[in-house]
């Protein structure tokens, strides 16, 4: 079931015992808290990991400008990159580089990235929906309730559901094995 930040927002704030919200424009206390923390906290959660649904590859664009020291080439980042998980040259890993002023600056001529990026609600598994309520509950917590010992228990229960989502969405993929590792070589 596809779900709306609103939904989500509503949700949480269900979980921590208020009133769900009809839009995030209400002016309502739950409305204002629930659109001022919602982009940070799903933005934050979708960083931490990087999620198989929020992961993509993609060849970057050289830029013209170069960098002043230390690499050759300058490469434009995705507008809706949350966190680069690696990089490459033909693949998506393997080369050396810096994120610096918003560019990717490198030494290869060409950048494959592989990146963790902003995916719409509508699109989150309900692993991660389950995880971001949590989350949301135990941030919403605090400034609707002033309950510190309730806003930690919601903020554990959302730990333990992120390990199980985290663990779930690993499941996802073949398992990479170890590449160019010494003790292995030595052994022949």
């Amino acid at each position: 079931m596809a779900l709306s930040a609103l939904a989500l927002c509503s949700r949480a704030l269900l979980k921590v015992g208020a009133q769900p919200i009809a839009s995030l424009e209400e002016g309502t206390a739950e409305a204002e808290v629930a659109a001022n923390l919602y982009p940070g906290a799903r933005d934050a959660l979708l960083s931490c990991h990087p999620w198989s649904f929020a992961s993509g590859q993609m060849c970057l664009n050289r830029l013209d400008a170069v960098p002043v020291a230390d690499f050759a080439y300058s490469f434009q980042l995705p507008t809706n990159l949350l966190r680069v998980i690696s990089a490459g040259s033909g693949q998506g890993r393997g080369i050396h580089y810096r994120i610096q002023e918003g560019r990717l600056h490198a030494d290869a001529e060409a950048v494959t990235l592989t990146y963790v990026f902003r995916v719409a609600e509508m699109e989150f598994p309900p692993f991660f929906a389950g995880v971001l309520v949590s989350r949301l509950a135990a941030e919403f917590c605090l400034p609707l309730t002033e309950n510190s010992s309730r806003a930690e228990m919601l903020m554990r229960i959302a730990e333990a559901e992120l390990r199980q989502a985290r663990l779930l969405d690993s499941q996802q993929q073949t398992v990479r094995g170890i590449e160019d590792f010494p003790l292995l070589s030595v052994r022949g």
